[in-house]
């Protein structure tokens, strides 16, 4: 059984599991065992690196690119254009006032895919639409954005497209992630404000 295979297993298992158990508060699963699994094991609810760096150096505002660690590894670092909802806050607070425009993609990342797949399935089962995760999630940014370089004489056009994209989403995140703090604060503050008007409300 390979590593997708395991994952695979136990995503079914974790799956199964939560669609039987009530979460906090008055929030339960309404999404049948049967359908959640299969939306959360579809391949189209998963973005690739290369993709979501594409969403980020176009600024795509049908997109919107949720970090799911702590304040402080966000503060530290964090994707250009993203916002931080903890992991435990999706758990404990209804994810309604952040996951309901039905006009954006909502795409999860952490360090790497468990606590975005398990936030998918949560999102998922309280049926919530457009969620995503982000495969490999920064560690697999770091190995394949951050990481990349081109060895060679030659270069096909479609290679020299996605080195040109890498090498502007490298850029940008490391412009955002080296401001003072004083600045990264008030720029992450403008975001926190952004995320509160996902709804399309207003202030």
């Amino acid at each position: 059984m390979n590593i997708r295979e395991k994952f695979s297993v136990g995503l079914l298992s974790l799956g199964f599991i939560l669609a039987l158990l009530p979460l906090s508060g008055n929030r339960s699963f309404n999404v049948k065992p049967h359908r959640l699994l299969s939306e959360v094991l579809d391949e189209k609810t998963y973005f690739t690196v290369d993709q979501v760096a594409r969403f980020v150096i176009s600024e795509d505002s049908t997109v919107q690119v949720i970090d799911l660690r702590s304040p402080e590894e966000f503060r530290s670092m964090n994707i250009p254009g993203s916002v931080n909802i903890r992991y435990d806050e999706l758990l404990d607070n209804d994810p309604g006032s952040f996951l309901n425009n039905e006009n954006i993609k909502y795409i999860f990342y952490s360090n790497g895919d468990f606590d975005s797949n398990y936030a998918l399935v949560i999102a998922t089962g309280l049926n919530y639409n457009n969620i995503y995760v982000m495969k490999g999630g920064l560690n697999e940014w770091f190995n394949t954005v951050m990481n990349s370089s081109f060895k060679g004489e030659r270069i096909s056009a479609r290679e020299n497209a996605l080195f040109e994209t890498r090498t502007r989403a490298r850029k940008m995140f490391n412009e955002i992630n080296s401001l003072p703090d004083s600045l990264k604060l008030k720029f992450i503050e403008s975001k926190r404000v952004a995320a509160k008007k996902l709804d399309g409300g207003c202030e």
